[in-house]
């Protein structure tokens, strides 16, 4: 029999505001301030509610998606839902040491409740780096939703979240993807070497000879074609919360530094890490407080072939 649902709410060590719209994905979905994700942990089915109350209070709510759903995985999937969102980070010695930087200072003050977007399972993070690979963010977006309807699992009732009703779904698992052959990954919009690529991770993962919590297994996937740092930077940051993971090959990042450096052109991947540099241990947290300040003055400029 499945557990009674689990509720809690939690006050945000840090000034935090939730998003107001899901991942552009198709796993979440945003309705009159409540987030809601299905997803997994290992087997077991759990959709979890997230939403901000008046006091600032962050409350999480994990209701089992199907039978033999126990009280662990409820809780197990309330702790991955407090850190994709951040509830938990203490930006404490971060704001303590750059407040009065000449970059980040006025970010800080303009929107302290700032947090890197993360995915809740590192897989995911992989798994979505590589379909974002030399493609603009939408494109890969649109691949990421086409690999959800095709392998993601559904919850076994359709659920109506504001105007939007169907079978809400989860991102499919490394084992999932580790099935399926690289034209079927290219039929949703990957390129082939992209394709091959991702199933390549998912192999690795899925048959237990990569951790994707252990920064020192990185080596292993740095070996597979098409897996370059920006990849495992990406890793680092959205699927690990690691403050100093940046992934300097972004495009936000080089047109950012360009603009920010007065280099009248987009910045080299060298130069946005030596940019970003004295801000270590926390460069991909400057990152993300740097762009969320700076972006609208960013001009759009001519195409530029992305990272890997």
């Amino acid at each position: 029999m499945a557990s009674s649902p689990l509720e809690i709410a939690v006050e945000p060590r840090w000034p935090l505001r939730l998003p107001r719209r899901g991942g552009g994905d198709g796993t979440m979905r945003s309705a009159d301030g409540v987030i809601t994700r299905f997803l997994h942990v290992g087997d077991r089915p759990v959709i979890a509610h997230v939403w901000q109350r008046r006091s600032g209070e962050i409350a999480l709510r994990a209701v089992p998606g199907g039978e033999g759903v126990d009280r662990e995985a409820l809780e197990v999937a309330v702790a991955r839902m407090r850190f994709a969102f951040g509830v938990d980070d203490d930006l404490s010695d971060f704001f303590a040491a750059f407040k009065r930087d000449p970059l980040l200072g006025p970010a800080l003050a303009r929107r302290p409740w700032v947090r890197p977007r993360r995915r809740p399972w590192p897989w995911e993070a992989l798994a979505w780096a590589i379909t974002a690979q030399l493609i603009e963010s939408g494109e890969a977006l649109a691949i990421q939703r086409r690999i959800v309807r095709r392998w993601g699992p559904e919850a076994d009732a359709p659920a109506t979240i504001g105007r939007r009703r169907g079978p809400l779904r989860d991102v499919p698992t490394a084992e999932m993807i580790a099935r399926s052959a690289p034209a079927e990954l290219a039929a949703c919009g990957l390129a082939p070497r992209r394709a091959l690529a991702m199933l390549a991770c998912a192999r690795e993962v899925a048959g237990g000879h990569t951790d994707l919590t252990d920064p020192g297994d990185d080596r292993r996937l740095l070996t597979i074609r098409d897996i370059g740092p920006w990849t495992i930077q990406c890793l680092g940051i959205a699927g690990r919360g690691d403050p100093d993971s940046l992934p300097a090959g972004d495009l936000a990042y080089v047109k950012l530094v360009g603009r920010l450096a007065g280099l009248r052109r987009r910045a080299t991947v060298e130069e946005v890490e030596e940019y970003f540099k004295p801000y270590a241990p926390y460069r991909g947290l400057a990152g993300v407080f740097a762009l969320s300040h700076y972006h609208l003055g960013i001009e759009a400029g001519p195409p530029l072939r992305l990272a890997a």
